[in-house]
């Protein structure tokens, strides 16, 4: 008989490490859910960005009907008016400083304050400056736009 150590012993092969392509079958899934995900978040952005461009193009071409600045401020009460109902019934009825304060965002006095305060009688008076009457605009346009769209601005 021959001796054990003549044979040719060799260590124990590890078989090659998993390749990392192509994934294994849950990571596509994964992978098309995330997709999923994105495209859903971006579709739901669009039609906000959307409704938010249709919200304004109502207020610009209500306050382009009006000639005078003093219509431009009545178009402006009427259109924080409607919004304001829509945001919350019987907010429309409400008058003087408590509609103000209504506007008013949280955390600012712009209107309660401010050039919002123009709302109070700057649809009745016979002049008006405009430039005060484009400094409510911008104030009352973002204002309108946060109340028919739901948040808060």
């Amino acid at each position: 008989m021959t001796a054990p150590t003549a044979l040719p012993l060799r260590d124990v092969h590890l078989p090659p490490a998993p390749s990392v392509w192509p994934p294994a079958p849950g990571w596509w899934l994964v992978a098309l859910a995330l997709l999923a995900l994105i495209l859903l978040w971006w579709a739901w952005r669009a039609r906000a960005r959307r409704r938010e461009q249709r919200w304004m193009r109502t207020f610009d071409e209500a306050l382009a009907q009006a000639q005078t600045p003093v219509e431009q401020v009545a178009a402006i009460a009427a259109l924080l008016r409607r919004a304001a109902r829509a945001r919350r019934p019987g907010a429309e009825l409400l008058q003087g400083p408590a509609w103000l304060a209504f506007l008013d965002a949280p955390g600012s006095r712009a209107f309660s304050e401010g050039d919002g305060r123009l709302l109070l009688d700057g649809g009745y008076r016979p002049q008006v400056d405009p430039e005060a009457v484009q400094r409510l605009r911008v104030l009352a346009r973002a204002r309108f736009l946060a109340l028919v769209a739901g948040r808060r601005r």
